[in-house]
C-alpha cells in the first residue's frame, strides 16, 4: 500500500514532503505520509487558481426551495474563503481550534469548511435545524471556540429559525464559545444581534483580509462528524423539494453529466410520480451516469431508475468512517456499467473487504457474514474518536484483530462484487436461522404497489423473533391494503423461501428516517415489539413514530 498511495500523494501539493509514505503503530493507529504537511483547502482552491483556472466555476448552487441560482468561480471562492479565515483568526481561532458549523446548506456553509482547513481549525458540520438539546451535546462535546450559524432555515414547508435554537442550546453548555458569527439571509426577517458575542457575518468579511494557508502535519484532524446515529447514540469522528420534476429541472438545466444521490430520494420521486410524467418535459441529453448511496439499494429501484433515466445506475457503499467510498462501480478503472442487480460494486483500491463469520474465519463466496476490512485503513479515513481512544479500538478492532469491523453483515459473490445486506445487528434471528432484514426489505419492494419499506425483527415467544414489515404504499394505489400484504407474504414465501416466517406488516404514510436516509432499526423492532424506544436525534421527522404507534394500535 505504501507503494499504491505514495504515488497518488505525488498528485497533490505538499508544503513539506513526507519522510515515510506509511508507519505501522498499531490497529487503528497506523500513520500515513508521516513528517509530511500540507492544506487541504490550498489543493481544494488555490491551485486551481494559480494553474489559470480562476474563471472556471467551482460551485453551482440551485435551491428549488428558495428559487435561488447561483455560479461561484474558483477566483470568488477564494477571496471568500480566504477573508473568512481572515475573520476567524481575527476572532482567536487557531491551529488545531474546533468551530461548530450549524448551517443550512447553502454556499456559505461550504466556505466555512473551507476556511476553517486553511487555518487549521477542525470544524464540526451540524445539520442546521437540530434540536437545542442534541444541538447542545455536540457543542459541549467538540468544544468549539466559534460557531458559525445562519440567521435561518428554509424547507419545503417552513421557515427554520436557527437562532432561537442555538440560543436554547447555548443555555445549556458548559463549554460556551467565545463568538458566535451569523450570516443574516437576505429577505428571511431581521436577526438581532448580542452585543459582545455575536459578530455579523457580512459586516465582518467587508473589513477582512485574505489569509494565506497555513500549513499541518499530514495527520492533523480536517473534520469531526457525528454519526447517523442509527444503531446508538451518536459518536463523534474527526429530502424536500417542491415536486418531483425538480431533479429532472436540475439535470437538464445545468447539462449534468454524472449526478450521485441516495436511494431515498428516488424513492420518494417514484411515490410521487410513478411515471416520471414531471420529468418527460425536460432532455437529459448530457446525462450518462447516476450514482446512489447512503443506504441499501433494491433491486426494484435500481430497475426503475434505469428505465427512468435511461443511463446506468451504480451503487457505491461507504461509512462516516471511511471518508470515501469503500467499494464501488469505478467507471476509470473500467469497472462493468451493468454490474448484477443489488450489489455495492467491488473494493476500491486501498480497501481491502473481507466477510467474516463469528468465528473470525473467511466464509464462502454468497454467504453471508461480517463485513470487515483488512489493515491498514488507506489514508483519508477516520483516525479515532474524538477524546475517546478506549471506545475507537472496543468498538471497531477488538472483535475481529487485524481487521476494521464495519458492523454492517453482507456477502461477496465469485466474481468480487460485495452485497451489503444490513447492520450486523440487523440480521434477524428466527428460530436459530440467520435472515437478513434487508434481503426481505428487498423482496417486499419488488411488490408494484410498495414505494418503501422497513422490515424489523418483532419479538416472538416461539421464535424469538420474526420478521414485520412496515410499508409505505405509492399515491396512486387502489388495491386494498389486505390483498396487498397477502400478496406481499407469498412473494416473500416464494423467494427467500418458509424459513423467513414473514407474515405481519402495516401500511403507513412515511418511515422515519435519518437525514441520511437511513432506518432507526433498532428503535423500529423496540416500537413494533411493544418495547420502550429511543428517538436518535438525527431523525429527520421524529412524529412518523406517533403515526407508527397509532396505525399499530388499529391492528
Amino acid at each position: 500500500p505504501e507503494k499504491v498511495w505514495g504515488a497518488a500523494a505525488e498528485l497533490i501539493q505538499w508544503s513539506k514532503p513526507w519522510a515515510r509514505a506509511l508507519e505501522r503503530r498499531g490497529p487503528g493507529s497506523d500513520s500515513w505520509f508521516v513528517g509530511g504537511e500540507l492544506n487541504i483547502c490550498y489543493n481544494a482552491v488555490d491551485r486551481h487558481v494559480e494553474n489559470g483556472r480562476g474563471d472556471h466555476v467551482a460551485i453551482i448552487y440551485d435551491s428549488p426551495v428558495t428559487n435561488t441560482k447561483e455560479k461561484i468561480t474558483y477566483k470568488e471562492l477564494l477571496e471568500q474563503v480566504s477573508k473568512l479565515a481572515d475573520v476567524m483568526v481575527r476572532h482567536g481561532v487557531k491551529k488545531g481550534d474546533r468551530v461548530v458549523i450549524y448551517m443550512p446548506m447553502i454556499p456559505q456553509t461550504v466556505c466555512c469548511m473551507l476556511a476553517c482547513a486553511r487555518i487549521g481549525a477542525i470544524h464540526s458540520l451540524i445539520f442546521g435545524g437540530f434540536a437545542s438539546k442534541e444541538l447542545s451535546v455536540r457543542i459541549d462535546h467538540a468544544k468549539p471556540k466559534l460557531i458559525v450559524t445562519a440567521s435561518f432555515g428554509v424547507e419545503p414547508k417552513r421557515k427554520v429559525e436557527y437562532i432561537s435554537l442555538l440560543e436554547g442550546a447555548l443555555a445549556m453548555v458548559q463549554n460556551k464559545p467565545e463568538k458566535v458569527l451569523i450570516y443574516r439571509r437576505p429577505n428571511l426577517g431581521h436577526v438581532p444581534l448580542t452585543p459582545g458575542r455575536d459578530l455579523d457575518w457580512e459586516e465582518e468579511l467587508a473589513k477582512a483580509q485574505c489569509y494565506k494557508c497555513v500549513s499541518v502535519p499530514s495527520d492533523h484532524p480536517l473534520y469531526i462528524l457525528y454519526t447517523s446515529g442509527t444503531t446508538g447514540l451518536p459518536k463523534g469522528k474527526p429530502v424536500g423539494t417542491p415536486d418531483a420534476g425538480a431533479y429532472f429541472r436540475v439535470l437538464a438545466e445545468h447539462e449534468v453529466a454524472a449526478f450521485f444521490t441516495s436511494p431515498t430520494a428516488i424513492r420518494a420521486i417514484r411515490q410521487q410520480d410513478p411515471e416520471a410524467a414531471l420529468g418527460k418535459q425536460y432532455s437529459l441529453k448530457r446525462f450518462r451516469m447516476l450514482f446512489v448511496a447512503g443506504e441499501h439499494c433494491d433491486v426494484d429501484t435500481l430497475e426503475w431508475s434505469k428505465k427512468v433515466f435511461k443511463v446506468p445506475v451504480l451503487d457505491h457503499w461507504w461509512q462516516t468512517e471511511s471518508g470515501s467510498p469503500i467499494t464501488a462501480s469505478c467507471v476509470g478503472l473500467g469497472n462493468s456499467t451493468m454490474p448484477p442487480p443489488g450489489q455495492a460494486g467491488k473494493p476500491v483500491p486501498g480497501y481491502n473487504v473481507m466477510i467474516l463469520d463469528e468465528n473470525k474465519e473467511p466464509v464462502k463466496a454468497k454467504t453471508l457474514g461480517n463485513i470487515v476490512v483488512k489493515l491498514p485503513l488507506p489514508p483519508g479515513a477516520f483516525s479515532g474518536l474524538w477524546e475517546n481512544p478506549e471506545a475507537f479500538h472496543k468498538l471497531y478492532f477488538q472483535k475481529f484483530p487485524g481487521y476494521y469491523d464495519t458492523m454492517d453483515a453482507g456477502y461477496m459473490d465469485e466474481d468480487g462484487y460485495l452485497y451489503v445486506l444490513s447492520r450486523a445487528d440487523d440480521v434477524i434471528n428466527i428460530a436459530g436461522h440467520r435472515i437478513s432484514a434487508g434481503a426481505i426489505e428487498e423482496c417486499v419492494l419488488r411488490h408494484h404497489a410498495v414505494a418503501d419499506c422497513a422490515v424489523v425483527g418483532q419479538e416472538d415467544a416461539l421464535k424469538g423473533h420474526v420478521p414485520f414489515a412496515l410499508c409505505v404504499l405509492r399515491d396512486d394505489v387502489k388495491t386494498e391494503e389486505k390483498k396487498i400484504l397477502e400478496d406481499i407474504v407469498e412473494q416473500v414465501r416464494n423467494n427467500i423461501g418458509p424459513v423467513a416466517a414473514f407474515q405481519k406488516g402495516v401500511f403507513v404514510k412515511q418511515l422515519p428516517k435519518t437525514r441520511s436516509g437511513k432506518i432507526p432499526r433498532s428503535a423500529l423492532s423496540a416500537l413494533v415489539s411493544g418495547k420502550p424506544y429511543k428517538i436518535t436525534p438525527t431523525i429527520e421527522d421524529a412524529s412518523v413514530f406517533k403515526h407508527i404507534e397509532e396505525v399499530l394500535k388499529k391492528k
